[in-house]
């Protein structure tokens, strides 16, 4: 079992940064998939990148592809997101989420709390 929490979210104004980390509790922390997902108000929560275990494949949600990267530091226990170029539609809660087999379109086995990005126009 792992525990993850997310930190580093906030409010910027539209074209800006961001860069979401999220901790894992455990040093088997390495041995999982990691993705982020988000959720924004009134609407289902969406898929938006993933990491494979040893951090050598990424996959995006065609929307943030090119604006996103997807990192983690297997050393530190921590996945990162970083976020660029950042628009109003980006605003929603982040999740941080664990798996350990099968696909994302599945959900995950273990979710954060979320923090909350909120980008301004």
């Amino acid at each position: 079992q792992v525990q993850l929490v997310e930190s580093g979210g906030g409010l910027v104004q539209a074209g800006g940064s961001l860069r979401l980390s999220c901790a894992g509790s455990t040093r088997t922390f390495s041995s999982y998939d990691m993705g982020w997902f988000r959720q924004a108000l009134g609407k289902e929560r969406e898929f938006v990148a993933a990491i494979n275990w040893r951090g050598t494949t990424t996959y995006y949600t065609d929307s943030v592809k090119g604006r996103f990267t997807i990192s983690r530091d297997n050393a530190k226990n921590t996945l990162y997101l970083q976020m660029n170029s950042l628009k109003p539609e980006d605003t929603a809660v982040y999740y941080c989420a664990a798996r350990t087999g099968g696909s994302w379109s599945s959900g995950a086995d273990y979710w954060g709390q979320g923090t909350q990005v909120t980008v301004s126009s």
